[in-house]
């Protein structure tokens, strides 16, 4: 170990060349298979003299890998896909291969140098002031609790009598920030959508009225959210923020999957509000075309942050020296460098491709509601907002949807597992990859 011998050079070049024929080849859609099916094919792979490295890549690409299913595959439309540009892809081996740190301005200074320009961008975008700022961190869970940290240590400095700290959010805010109030220990209001499945900035201001009214918990933020997971839609984001500040309340964003078309002409006054948040996040490894995991965490005073996040003890006060160091900004110590593979294929090809892509796949989405509209057997729930397409198969139980979803994997067309909308079963397409075109769309469909 640890020295540079030819098994090293020959085990680079497998390397190297199984991941040039992945970038260049159609991906492979494949699938899980259990445990006990794996083991009886490779054994107990780690061994007292070790595989050696070729027959250990072996193990991976003939076996396991295959047991993955890519998420990158056109015909993957489950959850939120991955759709990473190649030039991002490569430029994750770089990382990968550089052993950068990305934790503070001194270990770390050009590579911070390069990500804070990406999350530049994502400011400018939102319309946030030059003096904002934030980090990369692994994903919307890690984004929106270190947010809803801040704002809570905000509160505490203005509403010392609340005995109870609650967040006010949409009862379809993502399932991320009912885990990040339970670890944070406060409450939850749940506030119902309307007709139109947005959360309103009416509802909000009548919901935390009552609530203050009625005794001693205070809520210490809310949360609009800029694209639901399951549906796509975006949050009255100018009434929402318009609620909280009056109430002198932090106004947070999850905007996950959603924002990323902030860059989108098409779409870019469904968003208008994110300007006034004073905190938001977005994955570019969702629909920014960034390989996992990367969520972008912006705050509106990033100086707020650094007075909760940054952590002290002997051996980093060197590193408190009034440097940009993104540890200081997010529950995070230890980190790499997340961003640069993004920062790479955002500086390569330029912002103009970033809104072209994303188009293309609002395009797709479009024309996939048409489809459903006009199909036998199919009824479109709503007319996607952003990307996602949700539709039923009248007539179907969940056990069905469940038998389609199967076959239709197993048979290698697509990925498409069932959800579920006011308890009732569902299918929906999350169209983030440029690589999926409506004849992909075609072929799912014709399964139905």
């Amino acid at each position: 170990m640890h020295e540079f011998t030819e098994e090293v050079e020959s085990l680079a070049g497998e390397i190297l060349a199984y991941s040039l024929e992945r970038l260049k080849s159609d991906p492979p859609l494949d699938g899980p298979r259990s445990e006990a099916d794996l083991f009886r094919e490779v054994g107990n792979t780690i061994t007292a003299r070790g595989l050696g490295g070729s027959d250990a890549l072996k193990v991976f690409t003939e076996v396991l890998a295959k047991a993955c299913i890519s998420t990158d595959h056109p015909r993957y439309l489950a959850f939120i896909p991955s759709a990473p540009s190649e030039f991002a892809n490569l430029f994750d081996l770089v990382v990968g291969a550089s052993a950068l740190y990305g934790g503070s301005w001194q270990e770390g200074a050009g590579a911070v140098f390069a990500e804070n320009q990406a999350l530049q961008w994502l400011i400018d975008l939102a319309g946030l002031p030059d003096t904002a700022g934030g980090v990369f961190v692994q994903g919307g869970t890690i984004g929106n609790l270190s947010a809803l940290v801040v704002a809570r240590a905000e509160a505490r400095k203005k509403f010392a009598d609340a005995t109870r700290w609650v967040i006010a959010c949409s009862e379809e805010s993502h399932s991320s920030i009912a885990s990040a109030a339970n670890v944070m220990d406060v409450d939850i209001l749940k506030i119902a959508t309307r007709s139109d499945r947005k959360l309103h900035g009416d509802d909000v201001a009548r919901e935390i009225d009552a609530l203050h009214a009625a005794g001693t918990s205070r809520v210490f933020a809310v949360v609009g959210t800029a694209g639901t997971t399951n549906l796509g839609i975006i949050d009255d984001l100018n009434g929402i923020a318009e609620a909280a500040h009056l109430r002198n309340i932090w106004f947070h964003v999850d905007g996950a999957y959603g924002l990323a078309a902030l860059c989108a002409p098409s779409v870019r006054a469904k968003f208008n509000g994110v300007e006034k948040a004073d905190s938001f996040i977005v994955d570019p490894h969702k629909w920014l075309f960034a390989p996992f995991d990367a969520c972008a965490l912006i705050y509106r005073n990033p100086e707020l942050a650094r007075e909760v996040h940054t952590q002290h003890a002997t051996y980093l006060d060197t590193l408190h020296d009034g440097s940009w160091n993104p540890s200081d900004y997010a529950i995070h110590l230890t980190r790499r460098v997340r961003g640069l593979p993004f920062w790479f294929s955002l500086a390569a090809h330029g912002t103009d491709a970033y809104s072209k892509s994303m188009e293309a796949t609002m395009t797709v989405a479009a024309q996939s509601a048409e489809l459903i509209k006009k199909h036998p057997n199919l009824e479109l729930l709503y007319e996607p907002e952003l990307s996602i397409v949700a539709f039923t198969r009248p007539g179907w139980n969940a056990g069905q949807y469940q038998q389609w979803s199967d076959k239709l994997l197993a048979d290698q067309i697509g990925f498409i597992p069932p959800s579920s909308d006011k308890g009732q079963p569902i299918l929906r397409f999350a169209i983030v990859n440029p690589w999926t075109k409506i004849s992909d769309i075609e072929a799912i469909l014709a399964t139905l």
